[in-house]
């Protein structure tokens, strides 16, 4: 078998997007496969097709409203000098993780891509939301560009909503039906994917649940950041009432709160409600805050993850309402279904907390649940890969 070529977005300053583009690597190097990371950071074409998404989004008010918001905070880092330097401080941590993954010479564009196919037997396609309407239109991620005569796989790849927009109907059918091995994170992905090619796609975990606990301590910083006992709040959304809830979880348990601030977007008020807020934060860390926690509030997935891989008593939150056309909620409920974990975990923020903190976890099985689904998704791996043409 020749080596396996990677299509991650390993370079997003994001924890758990590093993450999972670093246990699809480990993975591969865990099965013996040869295998490397393709380097798109300078790819025009990439750009080009982004470009051209946003220009048909100016009307798109939602899409718009999550797109200021990044902008605010990259206007926010100007204007505010310490939250620049902070940011910067974070932005060094994770440009030191990427250290940790085997990349490619740089690609400037998609026929150089297709001519380096040669040297691959399989072309795999990571996890995270990378079937987003954007990346669908630049192209990347559908692997559009990979030769007939390569085996192209998708990793428990996900949409990143429950519904195609009608629009992008044949864009999306095109690709996927290219695609040998169908794979996805969330029971929606796999109803996409029928709903619209007929094609049946598997069910797997996400790259961050094929690697153990015990896998990731070699990633992990070992020696404890926070002395003392705390809640650790991981919130990319800016729900105020979610920081509020953690607000009475303090109260309650007496721990201070540890919050990973301004992580997607500014928000004010996460510098009133924390007692700490460390910026020296990359990806190793990042693991380390969770399994030194002893509460964690979070509206992100692969905080989530975490929790439950470190057998933490975690509270979720949604970052958006199931109505929103931006919504990501389906993966969440993907994953607390298959680890057996109700989904009354999932709060609004209003919650007496003295009734939250009686939500009781089995993380027995839960631990099996996990063991289960990480072995079956490893074994269909294996064999997708094993299939190459």
């Amino acid at each position: 078998m020749k080596k396996v070529g990677i299509v991650s977005c390993y370079f997003k300053h994001n924890y758990g997007s590093m993450l999972q583009a670093y246990a699809t690597q480990q993975v591969l190097n865990n099965m013996g496969i040869e295998n490397e990371t393709i380097n798109i950071e300078q790819n025009v074409d990439f750009s080009k097709g982004k470009k051209k998404y946003y220009l048909t989004q100016i009307t798109n008010l939602p899409f718009i409203k999550t797109k200021l918001g990044m902008i605010k905070l990259k206007l926010d880092k100007k204007i505010n000098k310490e939250l620049g330097k902070n940011i910067a401080i974070r932005d060094k941590k994770y440009e030191e993780f990427k250290s940790t993954f085997n990349l490619t010479e740089s690609y400037k564009t998609y026929n150089e891509l297709s001519n380096k196919c040669k040297d691959y037997s399989s072309v795999l396609v990571g996890s995270d939301q990378l079937w987003l309407p954007v990346n669908v239109v630049a192209d990347y991620y559908t692997l559009n560009w990979v030769p007939e005569d390569v085996n192209k796989i998708s990793l428990a790849t996900s949409f990143g909503f429950s519904k195609v927009p009608e629009k992008y109907n044949d864009l999306y059918t095109k690709f996927l039906k290219r695609i040998n091995h169908l794979s996805t994170r969330e029971q929606s992905g796999v109803k996409i994917i029928k709903d619209i090619t007929g094609l049946d796609a598997k069910l797997v975990a996400d790259p961050t649940i094929l690697l153990s606990k015990e896998e990731w301590e070699e990633v992990a910083i070992h020696e404890r950041i926070i002395k003392e006992k705390y809640i650790l709040c991981y919130f990319l959304g800016k729900n105020i009432e979610h920081r509020k809830f953690a607000e009475k979880l303090r109260e309650k348990t007496g721990y201070k709160i540890v919050s990973l601030n301004h992580a997607d977007e500014y928000v004010k008020y996460s510098d009133k409600f924390c007692d700490i807020a460390p910026f020296d934060i990359g990806p190793a860390e990042w693991i380390n805050l969770i399994k030194n926690s002893e509460y964690v509030c979070t509206d992100s997935f692969h905080g989530t993850v975490f929790s439950i891989l470190y057998n933490k008593i975690f509270f979720d939150f949604r970052r958006y309402n199931n109505k929103s056309k931006v919504s990501t909620n389906s993966r969440l409920d993907s994953l607390l279904n298959v680890a057996g974990i109700s989904n009354e975990r999932i709060l609004d923020g209003s919650e007496d907390v003295d009734n939250v903190l009686k939500f009781q976890i089995d993380y027995e099985k839960v631990n099996r649940n996990i063991e289960s689904y990480r072995n079956e998704s490893r074994e269909w791996l294996l064999k997708a890969l094993k299939d190459s043409k």
